[in-house]
């Protein structure tokens, strides 16, 4: 049988970001050569200063490095104005952050439904509320839910653009294990439903049995990549 070709949601090359304040510079990322398979769930880790959120908001196109290439599709996001990035993050990219960032005056469905009126080839709301056991709770407010909940909605949300790819920056940092668990079960059914390419994340290093891909962050560059031969459960993790 023919072996698949593997096709790969993002390469970068040379990846590097510096902040500048007078007369300091800060090298937050210091030439980053990954290739990130399309379709995997993938967990990075490092400490706090390593890299891993610059890098995620670089690829997710929130911010532009300062040298290197981002590929996405084969598509140089450093080449794109501000507009073709706005649409790139509209129309591909599904962001979840550890703040859950919805409307208080919206209910979970409204809130979800936000998303679906500016993309172009959205999911019903409905739908996607009942993709992360949310259904019944579709006419409720965020001050109604629990912190999990709520982080639940922000993932609907995110899903409902139907993106590639979902970046996921500590999305259970703000959670106890009981409901930390909950959320990572909707974002392993998003990728194993959809196909969707899903980052995350996270300071939790028992999260990174639950990838296929793990990709530690050092010092502004990616100091090992490693490919979990099996995987655990997010209810099988020691918290």
């Amino acid at each position: 049988m023919k072996q698949q070709k593997m096709t790969y949601s993002f390469k970068t090359e040379s990846l590097k970001k510096t902040y500048v304040s007078g007369e300091t510079q800060v090298h937050a990322l210091r030439g980053v050569d990954i290739e990130i398979p399309s379709g995997e769930l993938i967990v990075m880790l490092g400490p706090s200063g390593s890299g891993k959120s610059t890098f995620l908001n670089i690829i997710g196109g929130l911010d532009q490095a300062t040298s290197g290439h981002v590929l996405f599709r084969g598509q140089d996001l450093a080449a794109l104005t501000n507009r073709e990035l706005t649409y790139y993050r509209r129309e591909n990219i599904g962001f979840v952050f550890q703040a859950y960032n919805l409307v208080p005056s919206l209910t979970a469905l409204e809130n979800v439904a936000l998303v679906t009126e500016i993309a172009p080839d959205p999911m019903d709301p409905m739908e996607a509320l009942e993709i992360v056991g949310l259904k019944e709770r579709a006419r409720h407010f965020p001050a109604q839910m629990s912190g999990g909940e709520q982080q639940r909605v922000a993932i609907a949300r995110a899903l409902a653009k139907q993106p590639e790819v979902m970046l996921c920056d500590e999305p259970t940092g703000a959670l106890d294990s009981a409901t930390g668990i909950v959320v990572l079960k909707a974002l392993m059914a998003v990728n194993q439903k959809y196909g969707t390419t899903c980052i995350i994340i996270t300071h939790n290093a028992s999260i990174a049995e639950l990838a296929h891909r793990v990709i530690y962050f050092a010092d502004g560059n990616v100091s090992q990549v490693k490919i979990n031969e099996s995987r655990k459960s997010p209810e099988a993790i020691n918290w």
